[in-house]
Parts: structure tokens; sequence; C-alpha cells
């Protein structure tokens, strides 16, 4: 076990100014006179900083500044009781007891798990009450010592069968005591309420993901988080509590009863987004080369998506108010007008050309944004840049979509072996913002550059011919592979292949080559029969679905509208053998059609709300109706006459009347 506390950085009853900058100087001077702590006005600096974002007053006499920073060599922690008190801006009042919490910026994660365990200690009454008795620096130091040793996280006292259940996720921007504080103390408003809380801690000594399965038999979901939730998709339809992370230390037990509340109430607040993807993927730690692949992939695109539905729509209404021949002069009218100098074309042809250049400006990150999240899924924040990049150098060398996804892997598997290089001391604070981007960077952007940009790029040419050479059967083939797949996980990898496939061609799309605009129009108007095929099955024979799949039908009728394959979600997790292959058998006609037609579509998102973008709007029209009204039926059939077989224990009931 890291020794993080000594004799040397305990203050027992100690005078250490009148306010909470000057016992925060007074501990770090303290921690510089030891060999842990290079600079301590930096290391006074950089923990004033973080208290500016949120004090770290916690109650009950508590403080627990803590920080970050280059001037850290080794994690370690300073530990006052102050006389008098002192405000760390704790509602209740100052505090007596303050933990100063230091780690570097490459701090190893067991060095950090062992802080996290000392934060989590904090909310413990019988610990606290020891350290204000301690007779000596040496018995404060044995006390941390006992609350940071491992601990078997199976020795959870065990609930009864059938009791609710809630997942929660805490994050505060360090990751280094609210989050770990916040997850102890839902998990003990838990126990006290007879209700199972699972959480997963996204803090700095690494993030334990939580079971798929876990998160699907949750009844609700607990948010305490001072930062964006990491993949908060795979918490799609779940109802939900967000609030800062102090909050779940200060209130947890109100917290698990307002979460359970929402459950219980149809109407209150449930997730957004996709879910199927990410719910689907192994926890990090537990996966196999191909899962880490896949999952690395997913999150790629799912970054990627809101600069191209963003910019894709901006692109599709500069068309509309500029012409198709905007593009040849958008960067002349921009440059050479204002809003109070219009160009020959009016006003319309200046403002699509101010919305075209700004869209085209957004899709110009989407191969960027998708390389450096892929590293970013497999190295961290370290692989962002060398992400980035590599995707950056994809567009140089015309590699386009595969290039980025070849570039964003390569990046962030460099990135994470130089991640566990074993470097000095000394090194360890440039390792993840100077010495990490920069090889990787050089790394995965020279093989695009010298060897695998060029074959990526004729193979891209060759793709992009074969599209827009298809006729006839092959169009309407391709539309049914294209349907089948949106349909096929509603969200998850293998629609969001196609749908990636879909816009990645999108900004290649002109009146002479329209391929690529077919396959955007097919793509999305596949993607959403799904929830209207089943918000029309539920509004003709209500009696085959429960009643908050009556409510959810409700719902899907907007969200299929709106181009949201995951209003399907609830319906198929519920019944998926009957519910997936009604969705396919919609989703493939639609598809087909839509080619057959040649419906076009400029804009990758937005369903029928980019009606403006939509080349021979009644036939998308038809389309979509066409395999609603088929995904319905087939559903209604597969319901009425494709029973399952009981399981024994639906059985046995009958067995015994018998």
């Amino acid at each position: 076990m890291p020794q993080i506390l000594t004799t040397d950085l305990v203050a027992l009853d100690a005078d250490l100014g009148a306010d909470k900058e000057a016992v925060i100087r007074s501990l770090a001077a303290r921690a510089a006179r030891t060999d842990r702590v290079a600079d301590g006005e930096g290391l006074a600096d950089a923990v004033l900083e973080r208290e500016a974002l949120t004090p770290t007053g916690m109650g009950a006499g508590i403080a627990i500044p803590h920080c970050k920073s280059a001037a850290v060599r080794e994690p370690s922690l300073a530990f006052a009781r102050l006389d008098p008190p002192v405000d760390f801006g704790a509602p209740d009042g100052p505090a007596d007891l303050v933990f100063m919490i230091m780690a570097p910026d490459g701090a190893a994660e067991t060095h950090l798990a062992v802080l996290s365990r000392l934060a989590g200690s904090l909310i413990d009454e019988q610990f606290t009450g020891a350290l204000r008795s301690a007779a000596s620096p040496q018995e404060v130091v044995d006390l941390v010592a006992g609350v940071v040793a491992d601990k078997d996280e199976t020795d959870a006292p065990a609930l009864e069968q059938g009791a609710r259940s809630i997942v929660a996720v805490t994050a505060c921007p360090t990751g280094i005591a609210h989050t770990y504080m916040a997850a102890d103390a839902l998990q003990a408003a838990g126990e006290r309420a007879g209700v199972r809380v699972t959480v997963e801690t996204q803090g700095s000594s690494g993030t334990k993901r939580l079971d798929p399965e876990v998160i699907a038999a949750a009844d609700a979901v607990v948010f305490a988080v001072d930062v964006d939730v990491r993949e908060r998709g795979r918490f799609a339809g779940k109802p939900y509590v967000q609030v800062p992370v102090k909050r779940g230390i200060d209130a947890p037990d109100a917290l698990i009863t307002e979460a359970l509340g929402y459950a219980d109430d149809p109407s209150g607040p449930r997730l957004a987004g996709d879910a199927a993807g990410e719910a689907s993927q192994p926890q990090a730690g537990a996966t196999s080369i191909g899962g880490s692949v896949k999952r690395a992939l997913l999150t790629g695109v799912s970054y990627m998506i809101p600069f191209v539905a963003g910019g894709g729509l901006l692109i599709a209404l500069g068309f509309l108010l500029g012409g198709f021949q905007i593009t040849d002069v958008a960067g002349d009218v921009i440059v050479q007008n204002a809003l109070w100098d219009l160009p020959e074309g009016g006003l319309g042809q200046y403002l699509g050309a101010v919305l075209f250049s700004i869209g085209n400006a957004s899709m110009a990150f989407l191969v960027p944004a998708l390389a450096g999240y892929i590293a970013y899924a497999i190295a961290d924040r370290p692989g962002i840049a060398p992400g980035f990049v590599a995707g950056a150098v994809a567009l140089l060398m015309s590699a386009g979509f595969i290039g980025g996804l070849v570039g964003g892997l390569l990046a962030g598997l460099a990135a994470w072996w130089i991640g566990t290089w074993r470097v000095p001391q000394w090194l360890r604070g440039l390792m993840p913002v100077v010495i990490i981007p920069l090889l990787a960077s050089i790394f995965a952007s020279g093989l695009m550059v010298m060897l695998l940009g060029g074959p990526i790029a004729a193979l891209m040419v060759g793709l992009t011919d074969w599209l827009s050479s298809l006729t006839g059967t092959g169009v309407v083939l391709l539309g049914l592979l294209l349907g089948t797949m949106m349909a096929f996980d509603l969200g998850g990898p293998i629609n969001k292949v196609a749908y990636g496939f879909a816009v990645a061609g999108l900004s290649a799309g002109s009146p002479e080559n329209p391929a690529p605009w077919m396959i955007m129009a097919a793509v999305m108007a596949a993607g959403m029969v799904p929830p209207l095929g089943m918000a029309l099955a539920t509004a003709l024979d209500r009696r085959l679905f429960t009643t908050a799949e009556q409510q959810n039908g409700k719902a899907a009728w907007l969200l299929g509208a709106s181009f949201i394959s995951e209003g399907a979600i609830p319906f198929a997790a519920a019944d998926p053998l009957r519910v997936i292959p009604a969705s396919i058998l919609g989703a493939a006609t639609t598809g087909a059609i839509s080619m057959a037609a040649g419906v076009t579509s400029q804009a990758p998102h937005g369903g029928f709300f980019v009606f403006f973008a939509i080349g021979n709007l009644l036939m998308f029209t038809l389309a979509i109706i066409a395999g609603t009204i088929v995904t319905a039926l087939a559903v209604i059939a597969l319901k009425r006459w494709a029973r399952r077989a009981p399981t024994p224990a639906e059985a046995e009931p009958a067995l015994v009347a018998a």
C-alpha cells in the first residue's frame, strides 16, 4: 500500500491562519519541506484554483482542498486539526479537520485509488471522531493507513431478493475527493433505504464501468456530477436525477427518494440518447480486443455526430437560400461583401454563403473528430491530440472516413502504449501533455502520410465510383441492406456503421453525383420507421401492449418523425424476438423504395423537420408510410400468433394446479 501521509505532514491543534488561503499555503509550505513536492507556491496556487471552482468545505467540520499539479512529485496528503476552525465554504460553519489531497498530473491509478478510498471514508463519523481525539501525529497516520488499506468490494451487505435498484455516476472536475465521497454517501443512503445502489466513479483513479445488465435492471439513475457524464447514452430511457456532486454528499437520502419517485411517475424526466450501442459494450478491463475496438469506434462515431448534424443542416440551409452554385462562390461572397453591402444575388445569396461556409467548417471536423475520439476511447485524454492530427492528415491524404478510423486506432494505440512506459519521476508530469501527444502524433500521422494514406485513398475512390455506377436492382438491394442495418440494433454498432457510412459521403454529393445524397435519404427514412411502426401498432391494437408501452407509443410518433431510432428501444427491450424482425422488415422496405425512387437528402439528421433538404419529398414520405405499415402489421401478427413457450417458472403454477 502506498504511504500517502507521514508525521511531517500532520499538524494538530494548529493555528494556520484566519482564512482558507492561509491554511492552504501553510500546508503547501509544510509539504514542500519534504521530497514529495517540488514547488510549494505552485502547489498552493493549484489548490486555490481548484477551490475557486467549488468550495471544498464538506460540512460536519471537514474540508478537503485538493488538486492535481505538476508541482507534486508523489501522491500525498497533508492533515491539519485546526484551532480555531476556518471557513471553507460549508453551509453549516467552519472546518476543524482539513485534508489537503495532492496528486501529480501523471499519478498512477494505484496511488489515486488510495486517495479515493480516503475521500470516501470522510463520511464515516467514527473515523472523523477518532481524528478529533488523536493524541499524536503518528496516531493520525495510523488511522489514515487503516482506512486506505485495500478493501474487498464483495463484502458489501446483501439486500433482499427483488429489492429496488439505482445506478449512479459521480464525478468532479479533478476526480479526487468529491467523486468518491458522493459515491460512498449514495451507497450508504441506499443501504438505509433498502435500495441497491451501484455507483460508477468517473475519477482520477480510473473508471470501472457499470455492467450493462445492472444498468438495464435499474429503476432509476442518479448523476451527481460537476462535469459531463462519459457515455451518457448507456442510460437512455431511464428516469434520472442530475445534481452537483456536492449534493450527492450532502443529501444522498433525498436523491434516492427523488429518483425512485421519478421511476414511479410515467411523466417524470427520462434520459434521451443512444443506448443500444453503448449499453452493449463490455466493461473496460474485461473485454476482448475486438470488443475494445468496437467500443472505440462507437465512441468516435457518437462524438462525431454533433459536428455532422449541425454542419449538414447548415449546408442544406445554404443550398436552400443560395442555390447549388453557392459551393463555388461562397468564399468570394463572404470576403467581398457584408450584410450592409450585399452581392448581386441579394440577401438570399449572402445568407446562403454564410450558412454554407459555417456548415462546411463544421463538416470539416468530421474525420478529425472521429479519429480524435476513437483515440480518446483507447488512451483517454492523451490520445485526443494525436487522434485529431491523424484525422486531419487522413483528410490531407484524401483517405476520408476509413482513413479517420485507421488513424484514430493507430493514434490511440500509440498513445496508450507510450503511457505505459516507466519514466523518471521528474518526467511524469510532461508525459500526458507533451511526450505522449508528440510521439503518438509522429507515429500515427507518419504512417498515414508515408504508408497507409495512398492505398486508403484509392479504396475510397473505388468505393465512390462503384456507388455512383449502381442502377436498377443494385440500387434497390443497397436500400434493402441499409434499411436492415438501421433497424437491426436501433442505434447500436450496426446501425452506426450504416449511419456513419452515409454521413461520411454526404459532402461528396452534388446534382451531378446524387448517390451520396440518396444513401443519406435511405438511411434517414429507414431509421425513422421502427419507432413510427411501434407507435402505429400501439394505436391499432392496444391490447397487445402494456400500459407503459402504450405511453411510449405516443412519444414514439415524435421520436420517429425526428429520426430518433432509439424511440423503439423500450419495445425491443421487452420483446426483441418480435419487435426487431418487424422493424427490419419495415425499414428494409423503406430503404428499397427510397433508393429506387431516387430520393435525396442533403441533411444528415432531422427527419421530417428538414423537409427543405429532401429531394422528392412525396416519395420520401410514401416510403416511410409503407415501411411504418409493414412494421406495425408485422409486429401485431407476431404478437398474436408467434407465441413464446412459457418459462419453467411460469409453467410451474399450472402444473401444481393440475
